[in-house]
């Protein structure tokens, strides 16, 4: 009977880390790119978090303070979705998008920002059709998610 017990144990941690890695490689992969090491740290934080109901809603997170060393590290194909600070020191938001957009023109790219959008935008990012491709800080995890989710899944 101990061999039994020992088995079934054997086979149901055998069934956990299987789970574990279904879940890990399906998750959906985001490149973060913020200057803001507090902004990288939350938002990673938020959207890895593994107690999201049915998984939905985990993603794995690569995150990069610097512009420069993110485009220097992207990889074509690899990733679903990028979040791109708007303001940052050597290298803005969108430059780093059109720069990244001549590698790979596939990728799907979605713009935080902490205020207004710099005069770059002749549009108001935040009326209907252009929310989903920006992100307005500060946000609550759960709308985040949602957010990211639904630009992932469009």
């Amino acid at each position: 009977m101990a061999n039994d017990a020992m088995q079934q144990q054997q086979t149901q941690q055998m069934q956990r880390y299987k789970n574990h890695i279904q879940t890990y490689t399906a998750r959906k992969r985001i490149l973060l790119v913020s200057s803001e090491d507090d902004v990288n740290l939350a938002l990673k934080m938020a959207l890895e978090e593994e107690e999201q109901d049915d998984d939905k809603g985990c993603f794995k997170v690569d995150s990069f303070n610097n512009p420069i060393l993110a485009l220097k590290d992207f990889k074509i194909g690899f990733y679903d979705l990028l979040i791109i600070d708007i303001v940052m020191p050597q290298m803005d938001g969108f430059e780093l998008s059109e720069k990244i957009r001549k590698v790979d023109d596939k990728v799907k790219i979605c713009f935080l920002t902490a205020g207004e959008v710099p005069g770059k935008v002749r549009f108001d990012p935040f009326t209907e059709g252009y929310q989903d491709r920006f992100i307005r800080l500060p946000i609550e995890n759960e709308v985040l998610i949602e957010q990211i989710s639904k630009i992932i899944c469009s």
